[in-house]
């Protein structure tokens, strides 16, 4: 993973591929960051994301940081490689500051919540770039109803066969991951029931996403998005939207189930456990104590039950064949990663409650969604950029 914005190659010549794993560094980090761009006043969703993007290419800092994330009313911010989560939690937060700057110069607000509770999909639009508008020809209605956003976090692996066992690794911790995350319970002003209905938008509808099956190595790996290069599936290896993914740009595993998060110290929080997590399959993996992956039957029951109860449920716990509460599932993740967390110097502490818990706390006691989205856009204001604005420039 470099500093620069993602390399404008396909990545699909997995000879270079290979070696750019081969090159790469365990357990750096970097970190992403999507928010919605806003009308403070009224807080609908605002189409300014090339404006944004103009006033951030022409600050030092956020100029190889900002990209465009589809559609044109959001903005991405990438901490760019950490060599340690220190390091890139430290980019970030400086990063964090230029934009929410800007934004306030530009007279917009921005939120971090995995969906906008009453924004109409149709309302959308594409950003012009010429990746977008593939995708946007390629996908038709898919591309347009994916008005969601999200946290991605990187963690550099060294060699191929090394990235794609800690992926299908990192398959059955995905669900207590996105439970945590969970925090997009409202769409078209209605309570949807789900604590993450951002799952159900992006991950249940777009093609080569949520889960894949357990590859084993870099060779059958390989084989298969090549398979996918030659049949034309795939023109570029962005398109292969899984959860979890090998990077072919960057020589990381990229963890991408989580619904972005209101308050900026939660989402840091859920960064470090996701590091966590993928530096210790990588332990596990060098020590030979890796267990067998789970089917995907079994991955699919407990995404399901992360995306309808979030933290409130329960999981399967397959190899015991027994329910566990989602927050004890978490602790035991806790446990497991101590040996990373300590070698990595990660401080981690389980929410009390986390943003969809907090959000229908609020609907419970009878708030407007209205009302709960404007307090989580605050928060994210005050949470993201506690120091104020600051544009640098």
């Amino acid at each position: 993973m470099t500093t620069d914005p993602e390399p404008q190659h396909d990545g699909l010549d997995l000879d270079a591929v290979r070696e750019t794993f081969e090159s790469s560094a365990d357990f750096t980090v970097g970190i992403e960051e999507e928010f919605a761009i806003l009308d403070p006043a009224v807080l609908d969703l605002e189409h300014r994301f090339e404006e944004m993007q103009a006033a951030c290419l022409r600050d030092e800092l956020l100029a190889p940081a900002v990209k465009g994330e589809l559609i044109d009313t959001e903005i991405e911010i990438r901490s760019g490689r950490g060599e340690t989560f220190a390091d890139a939690t430290d980019r970030q937060r400086a990063r964090r500051e230029r934009l929410f700057g800007i934004a306030d110069e530009m007279g917009l607000a921005l939120a971090a919540m995995g969906t906008h509770p009453w924004a109409n999909y149709l309302d959308q639009h594409i950003i012009q770039t010429e990746h977008y508008r593939r995708l946007e020809g390629d996908l038709r209605w898919v591309a347009q109803r994916n008005n969601t956003w999200s946290l991605h976090v990187h963690v550099g692996i060294k060699g191929p066969d090394r990235a794609v066992a800690v992926s299908d690794r990192m398959r059955e911790l995905l669900p207590p991951l996105l439970a945590l995350s969970a925090n997009s319970p409202f769409l078209d002003h209605r309570d949807t029931g789900l604590h993450s209905v951002r799952t159900e938008i992006f991950t249940r509808v777009f093609p080569r996403c949520g889960v894949h099956e357990p590859f084993g190595d870099w060779a059958r790996y390989a084989d298969f998005v090549q398979l996918l290069a030659d049949t034309d599936s795939i023109v570029e290896a962005t398109q292969l939207w899984w959860s979890v993914r090998p990077h072919h740009s960057f020589g990381t595993v990229e963890v991408r189930i989580c619904d972005a998060q209101t308050r900026g110290d939660e989402s840091i929080n859920l960064a470090a456990l996701i590091a966590a997590c993928v530096a210790q399959a990588a332990i596990d993996l060098d020590e030979d104590a890796a267990p067998e992956p789970l089917r995907q039957r079994e991955i699919e029951e407990n995404l399901w039950r992360a995306i309808r109860f979030g933290m409130d449920g329960e999981m399967i716990d397959f190899r015991e064949r027994r329910l566990v509460p989602t927050r004890a599932v978490l602790e035991g993740i806790l446990e497991w990663t101590e040996p990373a967390r300590q070698a990595l110097t990660l401080e981690i502490d389980l929410p009390e409650r986390n943003g969809a818990q907090r959000a229908y706390a609020l609907f419970a006691e009878g708030a407007p969604i209205e009302e709960i989205y404007r307090r989580a856009v605050a928060e994210t204001r005050k949470t993201y950029a506690p120091e104020g604005a600051v544009s640098g420039r």
